[in-house]
């Protein structure tokens, strides 16, 4: 039987990996805002460094596929999301389909006193290269964490700023 629509090639990769990422920020902005941010996709170009993110299929809402590339040099990253989940203000989840990186990920905002609001990027990703891609895990994880902690802070003073959404 034919899967025409990919569900089950999607239904595999939603399921959590072994390579586990988590980065978090105090946002001095309310949740409604941070949220509408968070949910322009072409924006994040904005603050992941060389990193181009466009809508592919869809309004960017839920159902839709959302690719980012990153370019370092002749190196390129292609990473595609469907989006399918979508909780104004508070959650935002995808599912990484692409051929390397793959599995679920989520972007939770959380209201706080003041106005501010805590955002938790939380990733599982499926590790390519079986035991070898496990083993180099804990050595790419801090790099990983690093940069993911680097962009929300990039995101929460473009947001701050006004500059985002």
């Amino acid at each position: 039987m034919s899967d025409p629509e990919g569900q089950d090639d999607l239904r595999q990769a939603a399921q959590p990996g072994a390579g586990e990422v988590t980065a978090t920020v105090i946002v001095d902005a309310p949740a409604e805002k941070v949220f509408a941010a968070l949910l322009a996709w072409e924006r994040q170009s904005d603050w992941i460094p060389f990193t181009r993110v466009r809508v592919v299929e869809g309004d960017g809402g839920e159902g839709s596929l959302v690719e980012a590339v990153t370019a370092l040099g002749p190196a390129v990253l292609r990473d595609k999301m469907r989006v399918v989940r979508v909780d104004a203000p508070y959650e935002i989840g995808v599912v990484h389909c692409g051929t390397l990186l793959r599995g679920p990920g989520v972007l939770r905002c959380t209201p706080l006193a003041g106005g501010r609001t805590q955002v938790v990027w939380h990733e599982w990703f499926h590790l390519p290269g079986g035991t070898a891609g496990r083993a180099a895990w804990p050595v790419l994880w801090p790099g990983s964490k690093f940069s993911l902690t680097q962009a929300l802070r990039r995101f929460a003073r473009q947001v701050e700023q006004g500059h985002l959404p």
